[in-house]
C-alpha cells in the first residue's frame, strides 16, 4: 500500500476560495480547454489539454490545470498568482522542486446539481478512464471521479435525512452529495488512505465534515442505523484482492451480496440503501433469482440490470483498467488465465452490472421488482426511484376492483407512436413512450392505447373502459375483467399516475 504523505486541510478555505478566483471549476475548465479537450481530460487522455493550457498562457487558471490535473511541473512565480503557495506547500499540498512546483495530489473540480463548485481530491495519475489504466497498481491507491460514481450519485434519492452513510467512501464522491441534504454524515473505508481523501474532497468543496471510520462494510458502524446508506464497493469480481479500490477480497460476488443482505439491519423504517454492483451470471441459474435471493427480509427492492459482459470481456476491462495490458505480454497472458480459471471453477458464464435500491418498509407483501434496462435513461434518477416505490405501495393497497374505480392521467412526458406501414388504415400496434427518467417504451393494443389517451383524472378507469367497451360493440363485463393487468402494468412502470377523486 502506498505510504506517501497526504496534505492536511488546515488552510483549505484559503485554498479553495483562490482556486474559485482564478476559474477552477467544472464551467472554467470547459471555458478553457474547449469541449474536445474536456471531453478527452475526463478519458485521461492529457494531451488536448496539455495544447489548450499552452495556447492558455501562464495566467492562474492555465498553471492550476497544469499543476493538479496534468500533474506538470510549474514554476514557482506563476503558481504564485494562482495560490498561497507557502500555505499549500505547509499544508502538503505542493512540492518544491529547485525553482518549480509540483502537485502532491490530484484535485478535480465537479460540478454539483445545483451548480456548486466541488473539488475532488484523489492520487495523482488515478483519475478513472482512459486507454492507459489508472497508471498505477498499488493496492492502496485512492481513485477519483469514475462513471460509477457519478452514476450512483445520479440515482440515490435526494430527500433530507438525518443521517446518511457511505460504505466504501474512496475519495468521498457520495459522501460529498450527503453532506449537502443530510445532518450527520458517516464514511466509512478499509483504505485508512481513502478516509483522508475523504476529508481533503469535503473541506476543500466547503462541505460539513464527516465521521470517518475504518473498517470493511458495517463492520466500523456496529448496531447503528441510518435513513440513507450508499456505496459504491469493490464489486469487480477478480481472483484475489490485489487492487483495494476495486476488487471486494471475498470469493465470486459475494462482497456484493453480503452488502446487500446486511443493510436491512442498518435502515430506518422509510430508509434507502442504493448500491452499484456486479453479479455472477451462473451456468443452469436464472440471474434474477439469484439477486431474489439477496434482498433482505423487511426490504422492498428495485434492481436494474444495466449491462452483461461475457468472462471474456470481463477480464479484458480489469486488466485493461489496471494497466496490465502494458506489462510483459507473458505476464499479462498469467493474469488472463487466472482469471478465466476462477470463472470456470464458479460455474461463471457472465457477469451483470447495475443498480440495488432497498427500501426498508416492513411490508407483510414486499415488493421486488427486478429487470433488465440496458436502454438510455435520463439522470438524475433519485426522483425516478422515489416515484418507483411510491407506485409500489399504491399497487400494494389497490386489487384489481380498486383500479377499477381509481382516477388516473397520463404521466406528462409520455407520449403515443404508431406503427404500421405508410398509407395503412389502422397501425399494426401503438407504443407509449417515455421522454424523461428511465425512458421506457411498451406496446399497448387498441384498448390500451385509447384508455391512456382519453385518462385526463375526470372519469373512473372502469367508466373509460365502459365507454370503450360500447365504442368497440365488446362486452363491458369482460373488458372489466381482462384489463386490470394491463393497467397495472402500466401504473408501475409510470406511464399512468393516479390522481385524487375528484368531489362529487
Amino acid at each position: 500500500m502506498s505510504t506517501t504523505s497526504l496534505p492536511t486541510p488546515a488552510h483549505a478555505a484559503e485554498l479553495r476560495s483562490a482556486l474559485l478566483a482564478a476559474g477552477f471549476t467544472a464551467d472554467g475548465l470547459l471555458d478553457l480547454l474547449g469541449a474536445p479537450a474536456y471531453a478527452a481530460l475526463a478519458r485521461s487522455e492529457t494531451v488536448p489539454a496539455l495544447r489548450a493550457t499552452r495556447a492558455g498562457g501562464d495566467g492562474p487558471l492555465a498553471s492550476l490545470v497544469r499543476l493538479f490535473l496534468l500533474q506538470q511541473p510549474v514554476p514557482y512565480a506563476h503558481a504564485e498568482r494562482a495560490l498561497p503557495v507557502e500555505a499549500a506547500l505547509a499544508d502538503g499540498w505542493l512540492r518544491r522542486d529547485g525553482d518549480e512546483l509540483r502537485a502532491t495530489v490530484d484535485v478535480r473540480p465537479y460540478g454539483g446539481p445545483d451548480g456548486e463548485d466541488w473539488f475532488i481530491v484523489s492520487d495523482l495519475g488515478c483519475a478513472v478512464g482512459g486507454a492507459g489504466g489508472i497508471g498505477s497498481r498499488e493496492e492502496g491507491v485512492v481513485l477519483g471521479v469514475g462513471g460509477a460514481s457519478t452514476t450512483l450519485a445520479g440515482i440515490t434519492v435526494r430527500t433530507p435525512v438525518g443521517s446518511a452513510l457511505d460504505v466504501g467512501t474512496g475519495s468521498g464522491i457520495q459522501a460529498l452529495h450527503a453532506a449537502q441534504h443530510a445532518t450527520r454524515v458517516t464514511a466509512t473505508d478499509v483504505n485508512p488512505r481513502a478516509l483522508e481523501f475523504t476529508r481533503l474532497t469535503l473541506a476543500l468543496s466547503g462541505a460539513q465534515q464527516a465521521e470517518l471510520l475504518t473498517g470493511s462494510l458495517f463492520e466500523p458502524v456496529g448496531a447503528a442505523t441510518y435513513d440513507l446508506i450508499v456505496s459504491n464497493p469493490p464489486f469487480v469480481i477478480s481472483p484475489g484482492a490485489r487492487l483495494t479500490y476495486r476488487d471486494g477480497g471475498m470469493g465470486g460476488d459475494d462482497l456484493c451480496r453480503t452488502l446487500v443482505q446486511q443493510a436491512g439491519d442498518r435502515l430506518n423504517p422509510g430508509g434507502y440503501a442504493q448500491f452499484l454492483g456486479n453479479w455472477q451470471h451462473v451456468e443452469g441459474e436464472d440471474w434474477r433469482d439469484r439477486l431474489r435471493s439477496w434482498v433482505p427480509r423487511g426490504c422492498d427492492a428495485w434492481i436494474v440490470q444495466r449491462d452483461v459482459q461475457d468472462v471474456t470481456q470481463y477480464a479484458e476491462l480489469w486488466l485493461r483498467d489496471a494497466g496490465d495490458h502494458r506489462t510483459d505480454p507473458a505476464e499479462y497472458a498469467r493474469r488472463y488465465e487466472e482469471w478465466l480459471d476462477e470463472f470456470e471453477a464458479r460455474g461463471t458464464k457472465s457477469v451483470g452490472f447495475g443498480w440495488i435500491t432497498l427500501r426498508r418498509t416492513d411490508a407483510a407483501e414486499p415488493s421486488i421488482v427486478i429487470e433488465e434496462w440496458p436502454h438510455t435513461v435520463e439522470q438524475p434518477l433519485g426522483d425516478a426511484v422515489l416515484a418507483h416505490f411510491a407506485r409500489q405501495d399504491y399497487l400494494r393497497e389497490h386489487d384489481d376492483a380498486a383500479l377499477l374505480e381509481a382516477h388516473f392521467v397520463l404521466a406528462a412526458e409520455v407520449v403515443q407512436e404508431q406503427v404500421g406501414a405508410p398509407g395503412a388504415e389502422d397501425p399494426e400496434h401503438v407504443v407509449l413512450r417515455q421522454n424523461r427518467g428511465m425512458m421506457r417504451a411498451t406496446k399497448v393494443d387498441t384498448v390500451g392505447a385509447g384508455f391512456a389517451g382519453v385518462c385526463d383524472g375526470s372519469l373512473s378507469a372502469g367508466r373509460i373502459l365502459d365507454a370503450i367497451a360500447q365504442l368497440m360493440q365488446e362486452d363491458a363485463v369482460v373488458l372489466r375483467d381482462r384489463t386490470p393487468e394491463a393497467i397495472r402494468m402500466l401504473v408501475e412502470q409510470g406511464f399512468l399516475e393516479p390522481v385524487a377523486r375528484p368531489a362529487q
